[in-house]
């Protein structure tokens, strides 16, 4: 009867407190000492049966969390979510108040705190224990659990300074501590701590190590996996840039064939441009020797870009500039042309070699153009000496339309003096030839041009400022005509001459003109005297205003200039008021424009009015 009383309380799983009942039952109604022994003994075998019951229940409790745990550590693939799964879990297992984890640096040969749960220092979090030092130092480098109920207390330890007032910053107390071990290999050490005394007993110390031996795997598989994705990542970069690699060749060899199929097809500079544009995307510019723009909007071009063309002839590659791409080539150590690409975005390496090639095709086609370009000047300069030397030989007319010239139409012989720099200014005088449907040869310091036109002042200042810009230096033109037939050119080559070599002793170089905008020294260097024309640029608008007007500004200023330029003695001679002569003079000043009556414009003015009266 005794026993099943105790075997009910085992059945509800009753406090201890609650097996002294019925010895305490039996007490009271009177039971024989023999009873009251057999009830203790009783008693006690159900208490240690209890006892053993709930070890069981706890060992299949803790079997469980580790079975759960380890399904858990199974099913994650980032370190960091694994390596907070096991402290968490080992805090919640052994119900401590915190749980920490410090793995091994090989570096550095010590362990440092890799995931704490449950800690509130910040000094402790950044933790670092050499080997030997301190609980966690010794089982790492001992691979040995270790607990201590009392760590401040306990003489095993090597305690560090540093270490000692992080746990005490902490507030931890009791420390247990099992390593974490691939093999017989330490990567490093599972704690679990509490903050007041606790002694952990051999079953908490094997469940931790249980968990650490989980933990270790799951790490090793966490970093083999991650070491996996890693490579597949490279691999995967790689072969991207392989694919990237194999697409750049293969539109660079597009590219390539496209622009050599253009210069066969006889395509010029803009059209490799195209192909460039099209392909790379951007805008392109490509420059002359010069720097100046052959096709495309160069833009503002500081002088980084140009060191960067001297840096890519220096290196036969492509050179960046902040947004700009810079390709040049040069032939005998002298610069022929420049590409300069300005990108919408980034241009890859490979890419560049397509930049580069233009470059050489670009550079090819303007040799071939200056070859051509050179042929053609020396028919074209033979033609115009043969012009000048010797007019009156046959078949002039005829060698002339050969190269696109009517000389029956009218033309404009211009002399330009250039003082130096003959290749570059025939090249130039060639250029504008052929372009213009002219002709052009070079002697000496100066270029001759024959070009169609009926206006030679005009003409003489557009040469001399374009050639004065393209040397860099001033070029002086003096031009004669319009000239029809091989008959006149020589003459016009003569007059062309003095009319440059005038505007050099007047101190006017680097200016055009003919002998009209010459005044009165053109009078002298022309051939032809044209009178009409001088008196038309210098006086013409008082002489049209007389004859409109039926006035006397001319009679005048004639008689102003013989007076001195006294108002007074001009009135007397006209027999009119001094106040009359102030306005006429007035009409004249606006119809002259200020400065008549400057010394060298009046000294014009005077030999135009006795010209003028002479002709009359």
């Amino acid at each position: 009867m005794s026993a099943r009383v105790f075997l009910e309380l085992l059945a509800r799983e009753a406090s201890a407190v609650e097996f002294e009942g019925p010895i305490l039952a039996a007490r009271t109604g009177g039971a024989d000492a023999v009873t009251l022994a057999e009830l203790e003994e009783a008693k006690l075998t159900a208490l240690k049966v209890r006892a053993l019951l709930r070890r069981r229940a706890k060992r299949e409790a803790e079997l469980s969390a580790l079975f759960d745990t380890a399904g858990d550590l199974a099913g994650l693939r980032d370190l960091d979510a694994v390596l907070e799964a096991i402290v968490h879990r080992a805090r919640q297992l052994l119900g401590t108040d915190a749980a920490y984890m410090t793995l091994h640096d090989s570096e550095r040969g010590d362990t440092w705190m890799r995931v704490t749960d449950g800690s509130v220092s910040a000094k402790f979090r950044a933790l670092r224990l050499a080997m030997g030092a301190g609980l966690g130092g010794l089982v790492a480098q001992t691979a040995t659990p270790y607990s201590t109920a009392d760590y401040f207390a306990d003489g095993r330890f090597r305690h560090k300074t540093h270490i000692d007032d992080a746990v005490l910053e902490e507030g931890l107390v009791a420390i247990l501590g099992v390593p974490l071990k691939l093999g017989a290999r330490v990567i490093g050490v599972l704690f679990a701590a509490n903050r007041s005394v606790r002694p952990f007993n051999q079953d908490e110390v094997v469940l931790l190590g249980s968990l650490a031996a989980h933990a270790a795997v799951a790490i090793d598989n966490a970093r083999l996996l991650q070491e996996t994705r890693n490579a597949l990542e490279e691999l995967s970069e790689a072969n991207r840039q392989v694919n990237a690699h194999s697409q750049a060749v293969e539109r660079a060899a597009l590219a390539h064939d496209r622009m050599t199929g253009l210069v066969l097809r006889g395509g010029g500079v803009e059209d490799v441009a195209a192909v460039v544009t099209e392909v790379l995307g951007g805008s392109l510019a490509v420059l002359d020797d010069a720097g100046r723009p052959i096709t495309g909007d160069a833009g503002e071009l500081d002088a980084g870009v140009f060191d960067a063309a001297q840096s890519s002839r220096a290196l036969g590659r492509t050179v960046k500039k902040g947004n700009l791409l810079v390709a040049s080539v040069d032939v005998g150590a002298e610069p022929l042309c420049t590409l300069v690409l300005r990108a919408d975005g980034h241009v890859a390496d490979t890419d560049q070699r397509i930049l580069e090639r233009a470059a050489l095709v670009t550079a090819l086609l303007l040799l071939f153009r200056r070859t051509v370009a050179e042929a053609e000047g020396r028919v074209r300069g033979e033609l115009l000496n043969d012009l000048i030397s010797r007019p009156a030989l046959d078949g002039l007319a005829e060698r002339a339309r050969r190269v696109g010239v009517d000389l029956d139409a009218g033309h404009v012989v211009v002399v330009v003096r250039h003082g130096g720099q003959r290749e570059r200014a025939a090249f130039w005088a060639s250029s504008q030839a052929t372009l213009n449907h002219g002709l052009a040869a070079q002697h000496g310091d100066e270029v001759v041009l024959l070009l169609p036109g009926d206006r030679p002042g005009h003409l003489a200042k557009r040469v001399a400022s374009e050639l004065s810009a393209s040397l860099g230096h001033p070029a002086t033109a003096g031009a004669s005509g319009p000239v029809r037939g091989p008959a006149e050119v020589a003459t016009a080559h003569h007059e062309a001459r003095r009319c440059a070599d005038a505007l050099l002793a007047l101190g006017r170089a680097g200016e055009g003109a003919s002998p009209t905008e010459l005044g009165f020294v053109g009078l002298l260097v022309g051939d032809g005297h044209d009178i009409e024309s001088f008196l038309g640029s210098v006086i013409g608008p008082v002489i049209d205003y007389d004859a409109r007007r039926g006035t006397a500004l001319t009679r005048t200023l004639t008689a102003y200039f013989g007076a001195g330029g006294s108002l007074s003695r001009t009135a007397d001679a006209l027999h009119i008021h001094v106040n009359t002569v102030t306005q006429r003079l007035d009409r004249i000043a606006q119809l002259l424009g200020t400065g008549w009556q400057e010394p060298e414009r009046a000294l014009e003015i005077q030999l135009a009015l006795r010209l003028h009266r002479l002709s009359r």
